[in-house]
């Protein structure tokens, strides 16, 4: 056993240099992977580091290096299935590459919040930003602020292609609606997202050309809220005129609400009405309808789609 440092302190990098029998800059170069140290001296120190438990000083870290290795995420509506997914497997995915993440959660899209969140995430150095910004609004602000460290938004207005890494929501919708159309459909409604939600705008139109292209007429798209209560009202309200065989949801948890009310109704799914959510949340295996496996539209790592 290693004679352990004096208990009521953290073991410090002179204690494993000391236990190692090196200097405490042969311990930081190994901390930073420094190709000169000799391998069998980089894993004498790594053990003395595990036997330990000693867990580097990131603040001393960043004085000594002048690099935080922090990613910044700003996130809007961080409460949705999307933007959460996304965060957690950001965080994962730092993690793995030796990055730690500081989240900055916006309360609205106005200029002064988004402002105060990038400020915040400055002032703790961060190497690189993710920007979680589903509302259109939230880009106008954010290109007129100068953002002076690498980015990367996980939504895309076709303005800065260069900083989006988005899913393809068109295609995703055309796919959905394209199905629908196969079936046999002709009376399709599209349930979709809140206005100025880029997902929301790109799952409509996709609706839209996908429709246009069958040369299978329409009705104006329905917009509402993501929230499965608002899909509840819109298929109590839609089934008082049933005039559609099958109903196309932006969103899962609205494609739920619908189900609920068709149940309620006394028909049945898919044998009465056909319905198609988008996103693929973890509770959608769990919805009491058809499921169609390869309609399921995934995003890249972080699934950065609601």
């Amino acid at each position: 056993m290693l004679e352990q440092p004096q208990r009521g302190r953290p073991p410090s990098i002179r204690d494993v240099a000391r236990l190692a029998g090196v200097s405490h800059q042969t311990v930081s170069r190994v901390l930073n992977n420094h190709p000169s140290i000799r391998p069998e001296t980089k894993q004498r120190v790594l053990d003395v580091m595990a036997e330990l438990q000693y867990k580097p000083n990131r603040a001393a870290r960043a004085l000594v290096t002048s690099r935080s290795h922090t990613i910044g995420i700003l996130s809007a509506s961080s409460t949705w299935y999307g933007p959460a997914a996304s965060i957690a497997a950001i965080e994962e995915a730092a993690r793995e590459a030796g990055y730690w993440v500081s989240t900055a959660n916006i309360e609205s899209s106005d200029a002064g919040s988004i402002a105060d969140g990038l400020a915040h995430l400055a002032a703790q150095g961060i190497e690189g930003l993710v920007v979680i910004a589903p509302q259109v609004r939230a880009f106008d602000t954010l290109a007129q602020l100068s953002i002076d460290v690498p980015y990367v938004t996980l939504q895309s207005t076709g303005r800065d292609p260069d900083h989006a890494l988005s899913v393809d929501q068109i295609a995703g919708a055309r796919m959905a609606t394209r199905h629908l159309i196969e079936l046999g459909h002709r009376s399709i409604y599209h349930l979709a997202g809140p206005q100025d939600w880029i997902e929301a705008e790109a799952r409509m139109r996709g609706f839209l050309d996908e429709m246009s292209a069958q040369d299978v007429p329409t009705t104006a798209p329905i917009l509402g809220d993501w929230t499965a209560d608002f899909g509840y009202y819109a298929g109590r309200e839609l089934l008082t005129v049933r005039d559609f065989t099958a109903i196309f949801a932006s969103n899962d948890q609205m494609a739920l609400g619908l189900m609920h009310a068709v149940r309620d109704a006394g028909l049945e799914i898919p044998r009465d009405i056909s319905i198609i959510g988008f996103d693929d949340i973890p509770a959608a295996a769990d919805y009491h309808g058809t499921i169609v496996p390869e309609l399921i539209v995934r995003g890249s790592t972080g699934t950065p789609s609601f």
